[in-house]
C-alpha cells in the first residue's frame, strides 16, 4: 500500500509539473513578443516609460525561463530560482531610474497615442499570462514569483497607458518621467521582496534537509533500541 500511494504522488507531482511546463512555455512566449514590440515601440515613441515596461517584459522572459529550468530540481533550487529573479527586478528597475533621471534632464514628450495603443496591448497580454499564473501561484515559491512578476506588470502597463494619457493631454515630458520612476520603484520594492522570500524558503529547505538536531535524535533512539 505504501508503495502504491509513493506512486500516486509521484505522478501526480509529475503530472503538476507537466501543466507548469505548459503554461510557463505559453507565458514566456507572450512576454518574449511583447518585448521586442514593446521595445520597439518606446525607441520610436521616446517613451521612458514603454522602454522600462519592455525591459519588465524581457525580465519577465528571463524569469520564466529559469522557472521552466527548476521545475523539477529541488526545493532549495527553487528558492535560488526565486532569488535570481528577484535580482533581475532589483537591476531592472535600477535601469528604468537612470534612464527616467536622463529623460527629466534632457528628454522632450513621447508620442502619446504610441504610449497608449502599445500599452493597451501590453495590458491585455499580462491579463492573459495572469489568468494563466493565478492558478498555479501557490504551488511552490518558484511559481509564486512568477506570477508576483506577472501581477507587477498590470501595474506598470496601466501606468503606460495613464502616462500617455497625461503627455497627450499636457504635451509635457514629466508624466512619461514619473510613471516611468514608479514602475522602476516597484520592480525594487518586488525584488527586494522577493529576495526576502527566497532567503527564507532556502532556509527553510535546508533546514528540512540537513537537521542536525533531528539526526542526533534519531540516533539516540536507534542506540536505545539497540541496547535493549
Amino acid at each position: 500500500m505504501a508503495g502504491c500511494c509513493c506512486n500516486e504522488n509521484e505522478i501526480a507531482s509529475q503530472g503538476l509539473q507537466a501543466r507548469q511546463k505548459r503554461m510557463l512555455w505559453l507565458v514566456l512566449t507572450i512576454n518574449a513578443v511583447m518585448f521586442v514590440t514593446e521595445f520597439a515601440a518606446g525607441l520610436i515613441a521616446g517613451s521612458t516609460a514603454l522602454l522600462g515596461d519592455s525591459l519588465d517584459m524581457l525580465g519577465d522572459t528571463m524569469v520564466y525561463s529559469l522557472s521552466l529550468l527548476v521545475l523539477a530540481w529541488s526545493s532549495r533550487w527553487k528558492a535560488v530560482s526565486a532569488g535570481v529573479k528577484g535580482a533581475i527586478m532589483l537591476a531592472f528597475g535600477g535601469l528604468v531610474l537612470i534612464e527616467a533621471a536622463y529623460k527629466a534632464y534632457a528628454g522632450s514628450a513621447p508620442v502619446s497615442v504610441a504610449m497608449m495603443s502599445v500599452g493597451a496591448v501590453a495590458l491585455l497580454a499580462n491579463i492573459a499570462c495572469l489568468i494563466l499564473l493565478t492558478r498555479h501561484r501557490e504551488d511552490d515559491v518558484n511559481m509564486r514569483s512568477a506570477w508576483i512578476c506577472s501581477r507587477n506588470d498590470l501595474y506598470a502597463n496601466s501606468g503606460v497607458i495613464i502616462a500617455g494619457a497625461l503627455v497627450w493631454a499636457s504635451a509635457s515630458v514629466w508624466p512619461d518621467v514619473l510613471v516611468g520612476t514608479a514602475i522602476a520603484l516597484l520592480f525594487v520594492y518586488s525584488g527586494w521582496g522577493v529576495l526576502r522570500d527566497a532567503r527564507q524558503r532556502y532556509r527553510q529547505a535546508g533546514s528540512v534537509t540537513t537537521d542536525p538536531a533531528g539526526t542526533r535524535a534519531v540516533h539516540r533512539a536507534m542506540v536505545l533500541k539497540t541496547h535493549r
